[in-house]
């Protein structure tokens, strides 16, 4: 069994390892778990420090809420401590300010990784980057009490953290507008009806809900679900024929390697 030792803490991200299951959790429930640059740069490394043997990523929030969303003092004229305020990163150059929120997005495109399986768990509050960040997981298990909404609008913005295209794939366009533009929150039954929740649970119940899931992922052999998740991630930019030879190239290698001629 691997060391539970963390691997990684600082900046409100702390990631463990056990065996064949990664765990990254937001530390800060004071802040209900807001976000800064520094967390995003965590969240990076995380992605970056996962060992190979690991398979599925539990993404978690301590506290009530999984995470409130951007920590407001981005927005103030001194933003956080050696770190760009908005307000200074709107005066930088196109290369620039695309430079930086392309690092940002860096925290949250790991996720869906080939080799991995990402689950959020989720509770209470998932509000604007919060939302994204469960997005950005393949799975998503909430807790009844869960609360999804996108802010960003009714601060000016638009949602940039990767998370417009994965709303838009599961919900369809109209429903994510809607979603987007009034800010409006989703509950529990709304989100497991949308596809949002894969599943929803009572919230003492999350943890061993998360683990019963975990452990049916790990069911499989890894090299099944590698190709199954790169099919499936694929399909959507594949016309069906297409689809049908990505299907057959991935069985031809599985065939292989199942009768011991793979590479």
């Amino acid at each position: 069994m691997t060391s539970l030792d963390p691997v990684l803490d600082k900046d409100g991200v702390q990631l463990t390892v056990e065996d064949a299951v990664a765990t990254v959790t937001l530390t800060n429930p004071a802040k209900r778990n807001a976000q800064s640059p520094a967390l995003w740069r965590a969240l990076t490394e995380a992605g970056q420090s996962l060992p190979g043997s690991v398979r599925v990523v539990v993404l978690r929030g301590e506290g009530k809420s999984f995470s409130a969303g951007l920590d407001r003092q981005a927005f103030s004229p001194e933003g956080f401590d050696g770190e760009p305020s908005f307000p200074e990163l709107a005066r930088r150059d196109d290369t620039d300010l695309d430079a930086a929120i392309a690092a940002y997005q860096s925290a949250f495109t790991w996720w869906r990784r080939s080799d991995i399986v990402s689950v959020a768990a989720v509770q209470g509050h998932a509000i604007g980057a919060g939302f994204q960040l469960a997005l950005a997981c393949d799975l998503r298990v909430v807790a009844s009490d869960v609360q999804f909404a996108m802010r960003e609008t009714s601060l000016g913005l638009v949602p940039d953290l990767g998370g417009t295209h994965p709303l838009v794939g599961i919900v369809g366009y109209a429903r994510a507008l809607e979603i987007c533009a009034t800010g409006r929150f989703v509950q529990a039954d709304e989100a497991e009806r949308t596809g949002l929740a894969n599943l929803v649970v009572p919230p003492g119940e999350l943890d061993a809900a998360v683990r019963d899931l975990t452990g049916a992922l790990l069911a499989a052999p890894r090299d099944a679900t590698i190709e199954t998740k790169a099919l499936l991630l694929g399909a959507s930019g594949r016309t069906y024929d297409e689809q049908r030879a990505a299907e057959r190239a991935a069985q031809a290698r599985r065939l292989r390697d199942l009768a011991g001629l793979g590479d």
